[in-house]
């Protein structure tokens, strides 16, 4: 019984033009990419077998038979993708493109934002509709995040200082990140605070009873990730001094210190001036009016607050004080310094990019 012939293939000028543009084009689908090579072969190599040219292309014999026979049979048009079974789409563009306009330029009568049921009570559609257009685009109207841009005339100069101490720190030399977290609250709730059970969170009433208030001054060491720390009941120019004497005699005295901290008015006292000039291994390092985000303490104060002081109950002050005292000793038996990766141009131009955006968008 005769072996069956392959079909022959024969191509236009544009036909060829066009499988090799699908055959090179990056953007191209993968599987279009493949078919446009196994007819490119099969045209090329007249009388040569399925299985020679499934070989040199690394696939199977069935799959350079079955595209060979839908290019002779339809041409280009074999090689695409036949529609999916299924129920056919009901949401038009115009439709999507209302549901996102009006979610983005717009506001109900009766509220701040769209939800998801009076959107779809505008537009016409289904609040699942509508809820999946807002997923697929990324609008979540019910979201709002706080944000702002420093205005300090020196922006850009104290970036560079900040970041560049973080990336590449001096030799024989520390890097304190410093800040205070003042008006820490000691707070009791009004009735006990009822334990988790299964199925049920823990419960705490929703009123409390101030007990009074701490400041809480911190230094973290940018190399080791310990921090040092001292409390106080306020927390004015005199108790930062305090604080940089309580530096003073922890850092071993051959070393320089550099300290990172912000530009409030405690920081520049002409008492602290004084002391500083009197201990000239101290140097401030300020980052910008309105970017506590540079400084690294304050990610730590973001632990402190979320691991303890947010669902902590404390009767006095004195409570308070010590619980936040042996929760940086648990700290420093096991510290874990904080990395800093971006350069300043990177954050720079990230900033850059946002304002360009938001100028962009004419709100």
């Amino acid at each position: 019984m005769p072996l069956p012939t392959a079909v022959p293939i024969v191509l236009t000028d544009d036909e060829r033009k066009q499988l090799l543009a699908w055959s090179r084009r990056p953007s191209s689908a993968q599987a279009i990419a493949l078919r446009s090579r196994v007819v490119l072969a099969c045209a090329d190599a007249s009388g040569t077998t399925n299985g020679s040219i499934a070989e040199g292309l690394g696939i199977s014999r069935a799959t350079v038979t079955k595209w060979r026979n839908r290019f002779a049979a339809d041409r280009l048009e074999g090689l695409l993708d036949e529609p999916r079974p299924g129920r056919p789409r009901t949401i038009t563009d115009a439709e999507v493109e209302k549901v996102i306009t009006t979610t983005l330029e717009s506001a109900p009568k009766d509220a701040t934002h769209w939800s998801t049921r009076s959107l779809a009570a505008q537009v016409g559609l289904s609040q699942t509709a509508v809820s999946r257009i807002w997923r697929a685009f990324g609008l979540q109207p019910h979201r709002r995040e706080a944000w702002k841009l420093s205005k300090d005339p020196q922006f850009i100069d104290k970036v560079r200082d900040v970041v560049g101490l973080y990336l590449d720190p001096p030799e024989r030399a520390v890097v304190l990140c410093v800040d205070e977290k003042s008006q820490i609250q000691a707070l009791d709730r009004t009735a006990p605070v009822l334990p988790m059970l299964p199925g049920t969170p823990q419960r705490a009433s929703h009123d409390y009873v101030r007990a009074g208030t701490s400041s809480l001054f911190a230094a973290l060491d940018l190399a080791t990730g310990k921090v040092i720390g001292s409390l106080h009941a306020r927390h004015r120019a005199i108790e930062f001094k305090k604080f940089l004497a309580t530096l003073d005699r922890q850092v071993p005295p051959d070393l320089e210190v550099h300290v990172v901290l912000d530009n409030a008015s405690t920081h520049k006292t002409p008492a602290v001036k004084r002391w500083l000039a009197a201990h000239p291994r101290f140097v401030l390092h300020f980052t910008p009016t309105s970017a506590s985000w540079l400084n690294l303490v304050e990610r730590w104060f973001g632990e402190l607050t979320t691991k303890k002081l947010q669902r902590g109950t404390h009767r006095s002050v004195r409570e308070l004080n010590q619980d936040i005292l042996d929760w940086i000793e648990t700290w420093n038996d096991a510290p874990r310094p904080y990395v800093w990766t971006k350069t300043a141009d990177q954050i720079l131009e990230s900033i850059a990019r946002y304002c360009k955006r938001i100028n962009d968008s004419r709100h």
